[in-house]
């Protein structure tokens, strides 16, 4: 009882002090944490040439558009807010949501003032003979835009061209917005009102008007205001044009004028004590007991290194163990961040685990011998046949796409340059004129990437990798029926055959053809117009999958000809060296169809060698254009030597790859994997050369280390760089297998590791559908449903000029950072596989 009284007089005194202190006490809590308003903190002009303050970056022509892809959205006035890139393309556009192809502005010069915080950026429309020039300065917490011109706007511009800046829709979609003083919701989906002019020409009318924007007034994050002096502001959305658009801010140009013809002031909201969460890098796949086990923890420049990082092994009644803490090391700054490696290779028992730096604590993985074992399953059982053209796809209840585009294909018309880097040249190079069928082409071979091409160089490349997958690794996995005298697969429903072999055969199947019909190989097959190209949906929904009859009236059909022109286009120009990519892979293909397929397989093999033989007689026949001729010369004829003496055994192909040393030194990295195949066929000098050369490149590695804190190399362009991290990986594993005194192996795990989330920006693994956290929105042929293919691999981080890392998981639409490439899922199944060969030497 004297307890209970005892207890009732505690609490009573806890009341009374809480309800005389409760409101000093929270009063003195909210003045200690950052707030979360709007703040004002003057940005400055740094020494990587773009205005920063705390949580806020504001770039100025740091990026330019993607010059091969069109507007990839990123370039121009850009805002990184708070650690995410917001805004971007802000710049002279002439239409109100530009569509990917439309025109962009030429780029003349850029030139940074320092002392004045000033970045200028000369441009021109060469086409209009109009010049400007875009001027950011930073005034106090914002940056001030300027539109500069020495002659007036060109009268057919005015009214067209305008300033536009791009909002991101994924972080603003459901989101408020003033416009002067009327309040709205940026909308989840686009439901504008739509203008259409003379031409035809579809645009979104403005959901808002006015001179001052105030973005997401509730979230100081988010937060940004835009104020025009003069010219009205205007609100788009984009996403009625193309589901790849942002929300779109304008002002029209004024005509007559000369001088400043435009201001707007751009202030984002900055959070003065911002610093941006620790990133534990680390696989989601998790790690075999024998590897290294390596996290790296990305920390904000502004950010103190804690003195330890912990992993917590997860026991089967919910507990966390500690089984290892300690003080990462330092490793140093790459990019904008800095990086520390925490090691915890010493723990190998099986189990479950996490990583805790800070308050972060990553999602579970796995420490367990057969942890790889079933990693490249998705993309062999889903991907792959998702990707098969000219076939039925069907998983259960769901069919991916109809047998699409069996109207294959029309001959290119001639001098003709395409929009997606194919081209045709002065001749047909085959016995069909332009615009005529050219039966035959309907068979095998894989869309692309997310759209639905067959680029003959990424086809050839698949079947190589596939090829050498099922030799080196008896890849006998049976989950998928394929049917060709039913044009239907079904996904999860074995037929008797080993999978990674019906897809060589499928990709053969459409090389071959290429030589069935016109003789050679051929750069391409692809849609002839952008309505098509940019379709988005089943791919049997392209074309009418009837033969195109310039005779008919474009609404006849009779069921196997009709009117539509609609039908593929096949780009045939006769190159050499795309010539030597395919017959490498018929000889590869050769190999293994043997006993499977043999008159395929024989075919294949007379095929590569005739036109070896036929190549050797005459002078190369060289059409260059864009990525779809080829490799170089020399590069091609290597490969396609290296395949004809695994496959043949006959001394000539040894002796034309001794004479080709000057390649293999030049481009060893390129070469050396395939090499190693044929060195039991090679002369011992040439082997000794070969070695010395090996070590010459053990020495290179190093490198990569020095540069960044993953051990891989990242690449800097416009397309991310996974497909160079497995190529890598997969040349120092072929290496190793040659040479395990000189190629450490650890440098094939640290290729694998980078794919399933130790590298920058986020720890998500990159192939959808494997390990714990995976790409779940990516650029696959269902994009518009910001969904994902299982086993596709995306690019990966791009590295942003001058120094922000980026890999979106809220948007699908940047191909750089998200598109699904045939070629990389080939090279990721044999990766996966020879890892897991790797391990067993332990």
């Amino acid at each position: 009882m004297k307890t209970t009284i005892k207890r009732l007089k505690s609490v009573k005194t806890v009341t009374f002090l809480l309800s005389f202190k409760l409101p000093l006490l929270l009063g003195l809590y909210f003045l200690a944490l950052p707030s979360l308003h709007a703040q004002k903190t003057s940005l400055q002009l740094n020494e990587e040439a773009y205005f920063e303050a705390p949580g806020v970056n504001v770039l100025a022509f740091s990026n330019w558009y993607d010059g091969l892809f069109g507007d990839s959205k990123v370039s121009g006035i850009e805002v990184i807010h708070h650690g995410v890139r917001t805004v971007t393309n802000g710049d002279i556009r002439l239409h109100a949501t530009p569509d990917q192809w439309e025109a962009i502005p030429t780029f003349v010069k850029r030139e940074v003032d320092t002392i004045n915080k000033r970045i200028d950026t000369y441009e021109k429309y060469p086409d209009y003979n109009f010049e400007y020039i875009i001027r950011a300065e930073a005034k106090g917490d914002a940056v001030e835009l300027s539109i500069l011109v020495e002659n007036p706007l060109p009268e057919a511009l005015v009214g067209k061209a305008g300033f536009n800046l791009e909002f991101i829709p994924s972080v603003y979609m459901d989101k408020s917005f003033y416009m002067d003083d009327k309040s709205g919701i940026f909308p989840l989906y686009p439901d504008s009102e739509m203008d259409k002019d003379k031409m035809g020409y579809t645009a979104p009318k403005p959901f808002a008007k006015g001179n001052k924007l105030v973005v997401s007034p509730e979230d100081a994050r988010d937060m940004i205001t835009l104020v025009s002096t003069e010219q009205q502001l205007l609100l788009h959305d984009g996403r009625t044009k193309a589901q790849n658009g942002w929300y779109v801010v304008r002002s029209l140009l004024p005509g007559g004028k000369t001088g400043t013809i435009l201001k707007w002031t751009l202030t984002p909201n900055s959070l003065p004590d911002w610093i941006r969460k620790p990133n534990i890098a680390h696989s989601q796949v998790g790690y075999h007991p024998a590897q290294k086990k390596i996290a790296v923890i990305e920390l904000d420049k502004n950010d103190t290194p804690k003195s330890s990082a912990t992993l917590y092994r997860l026991t089967q009644n919910g507990e966390k163990v500690k089984a290892k803490s300690g003080e990462p090391t330092n490793w140093g700054q790459y990019t904008r961040y800095n990086y520390l490696r925490f090691d915890f290779s010493e723990v190998t028992e099986p189990g479950l685990y996490v990583l805790s730096y800070g308050s972060e604590t990553t999602a579970p993985f796995r420490i367990a011998k057969d942890v790889y074992a079933d990693a490249w399953h998705p993309t062999n059982d889903v991907y792959f046949p998702v990707q098969m053209d000219h076939m039925l796809i069907n998983e259960a209840y769901r069919v991916w796409h109809g047998a699409s585009h069996m109207d294959d294909a029309l001959q290119a018309p001639v001098d003709h340059e395409h929009f997606d880097l194919y081209a045709q040249g002065p001749t047909t190079d085959t016995q069909y004129k332009s615009g005529e069928h050219i039966p035959g082409l309907n068979i095998g071979g894989w869309y692309d990437a997310g759209d639905y091409d067959i680029r003959t160089q990424t086809q050839y490349y698949v079947v190589s990798n596939l090829a050498h997958a099922y030799e080196d690794f008896n890849l006998q996995r049976d989950e998928t029926t394929v049917d060709y005298a039913a044009k239907y697969v079904d996904i999860h429903n074995p037929d008797g055959k080993p999978d990674v072999l019906q897809q060589i055969e499928h990709g053969t199947l459409g090389l071959i053809a290429q030589y069935r019909a016109v003789g050679h190989a051929i750069n391409g097959i692809i849609v002839p117009h952008l309505s098509q190209y940019s379709h988005l949906g089943d791919g049997l929904t392209m074309t009418d999958n009837q033969i195109y009859n310039k005779d008919m009236d474009s609404l006849e059909a009779n069921g196997v000809e009709s009117g539509m022109f609609d039908d593929r286009w096949a780009f045939t120009s006769k190159s050499t060296p795309l010539d030597y990519g395919s017959i490498a892979a018929l000889a590869a293909s050769s190999r293994v169809l043997k006993g499977y397929n043999d008159a395929l397989a024989k075919e294949c093999l007379d095929t590569a060698i005739k036109v070896w033989n036929d190549e050797h007689t005459k002078e190369p026949d060289l059409f260059h254009h864009g990525n779809t001729t080829g490799g170089s010369l020399e590069d091609e004829e290597l490969n396609a030597a290296i395949e004809l003496l695994i496959t043949t055994k006959d001394p000539k192909y040894a002796n034309r790859i001794e004479e080709m040393w000057p390649t293999i030194d030049s481009h060893f990295a390129a070469h050396a994997g395939r090499i190693t195949y044929v060195l039991p066929l090679m002369k011992a000098d040439f082997k000794e050369k070969f070695r010395n050369r090996t070590d010459v490149y053990k020495n290179e590695l190093g490198a990569h280390f020095k540069e960044n804190p993953f051990a891989v190399p990242i690449g800097r362009g416009g397309w991310a760089g996974n497909g160079q991290v497995i190529a890598y990986a997969l040349t120092n594993y072929q290496l190793h297998k040659a040479f395990p005194d000189l190629i450490d192996k650890e440098t094939v795990f640290q290729g694998l590791n980078y794919i399933y989330g130790t590298h920058p920006d986020s720890d998500i693994s990159f192939v959808s559908g494997v390990g714990t956290k995976s790409k779940k929105v990516a650029y696959g042929n269902n994009r518009a449903d910001f969904s994902f293919i299982a086993g596709g691999i995306v690019p990966g981080v791009l590295i942003l000029k001058p120094d922000f890392p980026e890999n979106r998981e809220d948007w699908p639409f940047l191909w750089g950072e998200n598109e699904y490439v045939v070629s990389v899922g080939s090279s990721y199944i044999y990766l996966v596989n020879a890892v897991e060969d790797l391990l067993k030497e332990d």
